[in-house]
């Protein structure tokens, strides 16, 4: 108890002191005021004043996907609110720590259709993982705590706090500190049982054709179990693929990692994992971007899932062995209990099967010809993946084929360098990721690789990024196309091609120079090097604009409900036709 008399605003200032909040993202209203007036008056927190709110939830997932902690966002009631609830589903998706914090019109006003008053508890119950809305001042600082505690536990996700205007007006002298407040109903199972552990590894030293299948679940139990993980399949010598969201929990250019699982996975990882006898899946959730056709997904497997979410757990796709627990915990026991009963592989099984994954990896699936002065988007990625991997880049992208070329061709070699949107898949997430991630890290190199069509879901963040000087670099991958829009409705409606040309783009060059950024364009191979490092070099934003062939596709492809099998190669290959079985494990 303090003595002092504080109000609602002034205590939500300390409970973010208290939680290690350095920075928040934000878009000021009449309703949050308070909260702005309490913000001006200390120097410990940073405003982030993004340009709409949508942007502000995007850049706190991309703050806290690559730190680690829970990215904090501020808005305004009704519309503020609203223009949130894109960004929150997205975290919720992704498993993303958020606390939003959202204005509402005073007690006494709620559900009199006040002037910018909206049901946010209301909207935002189904996209979030826990909401609040605060009636009393002496509940306040409990609540924070709490809300933080629920968005960082367990599988993370975002919490919205709605705050009425005179909750923050009012004034008090109750606080209690995060120490004093415990959460009366939510408790995660993070370790997992002894005996689940010594039943996993006795089917995992059974098994003759092993893969480890990691998600985002591993990055986010932090930089340990992404470790632990790479001991544990080095340990075991077995085959290791990862999620979208898992890029980076395991080294992608160790020779066990066969590339991403998957709609746009490797033609070896995608028949690994059809061909499989004991599947170890490690945080991941069965995304049906992953499965595929759920009848054909790993028919013939034994299934091992570890996930601390048990709600995730026989959702999708029914497992022989579900455990309960954090990633990291449980990879500690698995590789203890793994040693202690000395316990060994099928050895000769094991090299028969790295001789047929070796098989389907000589056919490279991600190959490509770079011919002419005419840029092909996967060799502009490429180039920029070989001409920045020395810098430790962190790299965001948009949503389309620009994100699975990058997904493809980019070689994460540690955690939290990848901000993507995988769930939701919502266009405009890149740039403003981006600048939460350079806020983040700022002598870091953080690259947003965006197609034209998606950049402009976001664009008007070019101001944000250049009041903070903040040097992100945008990578336009231009087709003029809504790329991957084109690429289904070339494979799969015949060629009818509705409504996903973008016709009338801007001058990005013009448009980076008109947000005080430097605009590069690049049009021919030859010049692509060049320009990639001037981008690199300039301490400034940068906006490049790759002009790309028009009608590549991204390859390879699982059509939408095919199975692993079921894969398209390339242009010659045919919605429908099963790939050759040739070389496939016949069990």
């Amino acid at each position: 108890m303090s003595a002092e008399q504080k109000t609602g605003a002034e205590m939500l200032i300390r409970t973010l002191k208290d939680q290690g909040v350095d920075v928040i993202f934000g878009y000021p209203g009449g309703a949050v005021l308070p909260i702005y007036d309490a913000l001006f008056q200390q120097n410990d927190i940073q405003h982030i004043l993004v340009r709409q709110e949508g942007g502000a939830v995007h850049a706190a997932e991309g703050y806290a996907r690559s730190t680690g902690k829970v990215g904090v966002v501020l808005v305004t009631s009704g519309p503020g609110a609203t223009n949130a609830v894109t960004g929150l589903t997205d975290a919720l998706m992704d498993s993303i720590p958020v606390v939003c914090l959202t204005g509402q019109v005073p007690t006494h006003l709620i559900g009199n259709d006040a002037f910018q008053e909206a049901d946010t508890t209301g909207i935002t119950r189904p996209c979030t993982k826990h909401n609040y809305l605060v009636k009393d001042i002496i509940d306040l600082p409990r609540i924070m705590h709490e809300a933080f505690y629920v968005a960082r536990s367990g599988r993370p996700g975002p919490v919205v706090v709605d705050l009425p205007k005179d909750v923050l007006q009012g004034k008090s002298d109750h606080y209690v500190a995060p120490e004093e407040v415990t959460h009366r109903s939510y408790r995660p199972q993070t370790k997992a049982e002894d005996h689940k552990i010594a039943e996993a590894v006795e089917m995992i030293a059974q098994a003759k054709r092993p893969i480890v299948y990691a998600g985002g679940g591993v990055i986010n139990a932090g930089p340990k179990a992404c470790e632990l993980l790479t001991r544990f399949v080095r340990t075991l010598g077995v085959p290791c693929t990862n999620t979208l969201m898992g890029l980076g929990a395991y080294p992608g250019s160790d020779p066990q990692f066969l590339g991403m699982l998957g709609m746009h996975g490797t033609y070896e990882a995608n028949l690994a994992m059809y061909n499989c006898d004991v599947m170890i899946n490690i945080g991941a959730r069965f995304d049906d971007r992953v499965t595929g056709r759920l009848d054909e997904f790993s028919p013939r497997s034994k299934k091992i899932h570890v996930d601390i979410d048990a709600s995730s757990i026989n959702k999708n796709v029914m497992v022989d062995l579900p455990i309960v627990g954090d990633a990291g915990s449980v990879l500690e026991d698995l590789l203890a209990a793994w040693q202690a009963r000395k316990l060994e592989l099928d050895q000769k099984a094991l090299k028969a099967w790295w001789q047929k994954i070796e098989e389907w990896r000589a056919r490279d699936c991600l190959k490509f010809e770079q011919k002419g002065q005419e840029i092909k988007p996967q060799h502009a990625i490429k180039r920029l993946y070989e001409l920045t991997k020395d810098r430790n880049p962190y790299i965001a992208t948009e949503v389309g084929q620009h994100q699975m070329w990058a997904a493809q061709y980019f070689k994460f070699e540690q955690p939290n360098h990848w901000m993507t949107s995988g769930g939701l898949g919502t266009m405009g997430y890149g740039m403003p990721a981006a600048m939460g991630v350079q806020r983040a890290h700022p002598d870091a190199l953080v690259i947003d690789v965006a197609g034209e069509a998606s950049i402009l879901m976001n664009i008007q963040e070019l101001s944000c990024i250049a009041q903070y000087n903040l040097p992100v670099k945008i990578f336009i991958v231009n087709n003029q196309w809504m790329g991957m829009v084109r690429q289904w409705q070339e494979l799969l409606h015949g060629g009818r091609y509705s409504e996903s040309y973008s016709a009338a783009l801007p001058d990005f060059v013009k448009l980076a120079e008109s947000f005080h950024a430097v605009g590069i364009r690049c049009e021919k191979a030859d010049e692509l090097d060049d320009k990639i490092m001037e981008m690199i070099d300039t301490p400034k934003p940068v906006v490049f604009d790759c002009l790309v062939t028009k009608d590549e596709n991204c390859f390879p492809m699982i059509p939408s409900g095919a199975a692993h099998y079921e894969m398209l190669l390339g242009p010659d290959d045919k919605v429908g036709k099963p790939i050759s079985e040739e070389g496939m494990v016949l069990v």
